[in-house]
């Protein structure tokens, strides 16, 4: 069966682009469809991601399963470009940048945080454009910290309390210039799951800004039920 084209955005494109890797199976969520085709109170979870973001001005690819581009092509607006995606997670992402023309600043956003507002993509994008070369959106941690060493099947030893006052829990669009960017990925094996590790293993220094509550990342079934209860009860952040 013949491919159909590439949806692609007329006009000039903008020199953002945000690379919604979306081809992960999502096994851990127990659901029939790859995770960014389940459905979340209506809509699938990748419709929802792109909602969250179609007021930014900034190119999207979305990278989906590859005997899926159709079906996404199909939900997604038609400025979107939807591409096909690798084995792995960095696969998926070089191939969202080849796809994002001559963006200079690329963002790169989990479909599985689909109600991430897009005040969080303007903190992103407003750090580089002062100079960041790397920034990630991250929350203070909350939970007491323990270090643990296991001693048994479901048993662990507390070896020393982690001081949480310096740590965050990391969320995403993760943006970069586009030098940053493909230095960071220039060396990677393939089995990358945050992109800014990559900058900070190739000495990239990685900015922290503000995250939201609202971009929390479906996972597991509770997080996704979590989430429908959020949009039936309408309280969805800005």
């Amino acid at each position: 069966m013949t491919e159909p084209p590439e949806s692609a955005a007329p006009g000039p494109r903008p020199d953002v682009c945000v690379i919604i890797p979306a081809a992960g199976s999502g096994v851990r969520l127990g659901e029939q469809s790859p995770k960014a085709f389940v459905e979340l109170h209506g809509r699938t979870i990748l419709e929802r991601c792109v909602d969250q973001i179609s007021g930014l001005d900034a190119a999207v690819v979305v990278v989906a399963p590859a005997d899926l581009v159709g079906e996404a092509r199909s939900l997604l607006p038609p400025q979107i470009r939807v591409v096909a995606g690798g084995a792995h997670r960095s696969e998926s992402v070089r191939a969202g940048l080849a796809a994002a023309g001559d963006a200079q600043i690329i963002l790169v956003h989990d479909a599985a945080r689909p109600l991430t507002p897009a005040s969080v993509f303007h903190r992103v994008i407003d750090a580089i454009r002062a100079g960041h070369r790397a920034v990630v959106p991250g929350l203070p941690v909350a939970d007491t910290l323990k270090a643990v060493e296991p001693i048994g099947d479901d048993l662990a030893l507390v070896t020393r309390t982690v001081d949480r006052e310096p740590l965050r829990a990391i969320q995403t669009p993760q943006g970069f210039t586009r030098e940053a960017f493909v230095a960071a990925h220039a060396d990677d094996a393939g089995l990358a799951t945050d992109d800014a590790g990559l900058a900070e293993r190739v000495g990239i220094p990685v900015h922290v800004v503000s995250g939201h509550p609202m971009a929390m990342k479906i996972t597991t079934p509770w997080d996704l039920s979590v989430l429908r209860r959020v949009l039936h009860s309408g309280e969805v952040g800005s």
